[in-house]
């Protein structure tokens, strides 16, 4: 309570969250305020950290991902620009039929994994930028902070 209480003094309407979600959600109710609701260099740096490490998290759950992907050879741009070579069955595009709609259903789930590998592999490399950014601007803000 103490904590919205400061923010609705600074000029900060709480929107949204609770004690145990992790974010809160406030909006600006004057135009006096500035648009960042950290108020010292310490505070922004424990929030680039937090990222940093939250991308860090990610990044762990996501790479498994990304090895398995590269040992099958799903990892690449085939996957987005010839969604037909994920499926593996012989002959499938040459069955007629409940045959072939047998055999498309059979393959679509085990394709579309194949597939998403690609976008894990993007999400990963995401990660990876997004720590690095969030790591420089806690170094960049933590400098400053001891100047």
């Amino acid at each position: 309570m103490e904590y919205r209480t400061l923010f609705e003094d600074s000029g900060w309407k709480h929107l949204s969250g609770t004690k145990f979600s992790g974010n809160q959600y406030f909006m600006q109710t004057a135009d006096a305020v500035g648009t960042d609701i950290f108020s010292d260099e310490a505070s922004r740096a424990a929030r680039y950290r937090r990222l940093a490490y939250d991308m860090l998290s990610m990044m762990c759950i996501f790479f498994p991902f990304v090895i398995i992907s590269y040992n099958q050879g799903t990892l690449g741009l085939d996957a987005i620009i010839s969604p037909q070579e994920l499926y593996l069955t012989p002959g499938l595009w040459e069955l007629n039929g409940a045959e072939f709609w047998r055999a498309f259903l059979f393959e679509t789930p085990f394709a579309l994994m194949r597939g998403f590998s690609a976008i894990f592999g993007l999400m990963f490399l995401g990660c990876v930028f997004l720590v690095a950014k969030s790591w420089v601007l806690h170094r960049k803000t933590a400098k400053t902070s001891n100047l």
